[in-house]
C-alpha cells in the first residue's frame, strides 16, 4: 500500500530540516491534534492518537534529501519517507510518502486514518 502527501514548500533549508528531524523529541511538535501520548527514545519515538493504537517509529535514515522512519514493530512492515528537495538556501520542497505491506483486511482498516495522518503531518511541517 502506497500513500502520498501533497508537496509543500517549507521556509527552511534542507540541512535545517534534517538537523531537526534527527532529534526524536522534535517529532512531538509535528504530531496532529488528538495526541494522547508521546515518548521519545534514543533512536525514535512512540506515540498514541485518540482512537488509534500506539505506534513506535525508528528514525532509520536522515540526510539533506530524505528522512526515513520505519516501524519499530516486527508485526507491521512500513516506512514513512519525507522526501526533501532544496529549492534555494531558505526553502525546501517536502513530500511525505508512505509504503506498507499489509494484508487486504488491515489495508482496508488503516488506509483512510493513515492518509488523514499524513495530511495532518504535512500541514504541521508546512507551518515550520
Amino acid at each position: 500500500m502506497n500513500l502520498e502527501g501533497r508537496k509543500i514548500i517549507v521556509n527552511k533549508s534542507s540541512s535545517e530540516l534534517a538537523g531537526m528531524l534527527k532529534n526524536p523529541e522534535d517529532y512531538k511538535d509535528l504530531m496532529p491534534e488528538g495526541l494522547q501520548s508521546f515518548e521519545a527514545r534514543e533512536d525514535g519515538f512512540k506515540f498514541g492518537l485518540k482512537g488509534m493504537p500506539e505506534i513506535a517509529l525508528k528514525i532509520d535514515n536522515v540526510s539533506d534529501k530524505e528522512v526515513v522512519l520505519r516501524s519499530a514493530s516486527s508485526s507491521l512492515d512500513f516506512a514513512l519517507t519525507g522526501s526533501m528537495n532544496p529549492l534555494n538556501e531558505k526553502q525546501t520542497e517536502v513530500q511525505l510518502l508512505f509504503e506498507g505491506k499489509f494484508n487486504p483486511f488491515i489495508k482496508m482498516m488503516v488506509e483512510k486514518p493513515l492518509q488523514n495522518f499524513i495530511n495532518s503531518l504535512t500541514d504541521k511541517i508546512e507551518q515550520l
